[in-house]
């Protein structure tokens, strides 16, 4: 047991010394450092001389010894616990507050000086999620027609925090770009497509990809239910018709969640993961998406 307490207040000596040292660098806040203070002291003072805990020990009806080691480790638990959700609720927080701050960004970093001069009339917006694309980007784009079904086809390229040309490349080739500051994937760079399509006044909105696996000629197979009246929203599919299958533990996963996801809607849904979309936008304005 002496090696044991000896140990114990090294080590939280040693704690201590890491979390003054981190504070002088601004690495730990000072709350931080009074919570690692409180806990090294504690531990070096049972650590000294454990008859100082005894009057806690006899509260919970607990006695030194192996009880006591019992009561020291169920204690020990608590405060982990404790210490996990407080760095899980930091965590998310700061994670709301970056995914906050690169969506303005973006929004604010986007062409709005050349979305002036788009032309009149009901509009369909394409977005394009982008990662260092560009030698991709300008062939998806010069596929896109002008005009869809008496629709001014606008597309919005979203740079996910490139590090090529491809926010250049696709301005070259005609679409409104804008650039988020970091990569930050795919699914937030959506999000400020989806804010930016709404501004523009987009009555349709379609998501395919920057790479070329998503044809834009197919944008009128996935739009026409909207037209007809028939859907709100469209998931486009590769398991329907021919497709290029992709590795094996891809396909079969695909294929698993089309099940699941069938089963919980009702629905039949054949490819969950497919990034080629179409909505109406007022759609999009009744939905929060995370």
């Amino acid at each position: 047991m002496e090696a044991i307490r000896v140990l114990a207040g090294l080590a939280a000596l040693g704690v201590f010394i890491t979390a003054v040292r981190g504070h002088q660098r601004r690495q730990i806040s000072r709350l931080n450092l009074i919570i690692a203070f409180a806990l090294c002291a504690a531990v070096i003072a049972l650590a000294i001389y454990p008859p100082l805990f005894d009057p806690v020990l006899r509260t919970f009806d607990f006695e030194r010894g192996t009880n006591g080691v019992i009561f020291a480790l169920l204690v020990a638990v608590g405060v982990l616990f404790f210490l996990y959700l407080r760095a899980q609720t930091t965590a998310d927080t700061n994670e709301r507050g970056i995914r906050l701050l690169v969506e303005a960004l973006g929004i604010e970093r986007f062409d709005w000086g050349r979305a002036d001069e788009l032309p009149d009339g009901p509009r369909l917006v394409t977005i394009s999620p982008a990662f260092n694309e560009a030698e991709n980007v300008a062939g998806v784009l010069k596929q896109m027609p002008a005009m869809l079904e008496g629709h001014h086809v606008i597309p919005v390229v979203v740079s996910d925090g490139s590090t090529d040309r491809t926010a250049s490349v696709a301005r070259e080739a005609g679409a409104l770009v804008a650039e988020l500051p970091i990569r930050r994937g795919g699914g937030l760079a959506l999000r400020v497509g989806y804010e930016i399509a709404l501004r523009l006044g987009a009555d349709l909105v379609v998501t395919l990809d920057a790479d070329g696996q998503h044809l834009p000629e197919e944008i009128p197979v996935v739009i026409a239910p909207i037209l007809a009246g028939e859907a709100d929203y469209v998931n486009g599919s590769r398991l329907l018709g021919s497709f290029e299958r992709e590795s094996v533990i891809r396909h079969i996963g695909v294929h698993l969640f089309s099940w699941v996801l069938s089963l919980l809607t009702g629905r039949r849904i054949t490819d969950p993961s497919s990034g080629y979309r179409a909505a109406r936008a007022d759609l999009l304005e009744g939905l929060v998406l995370k």
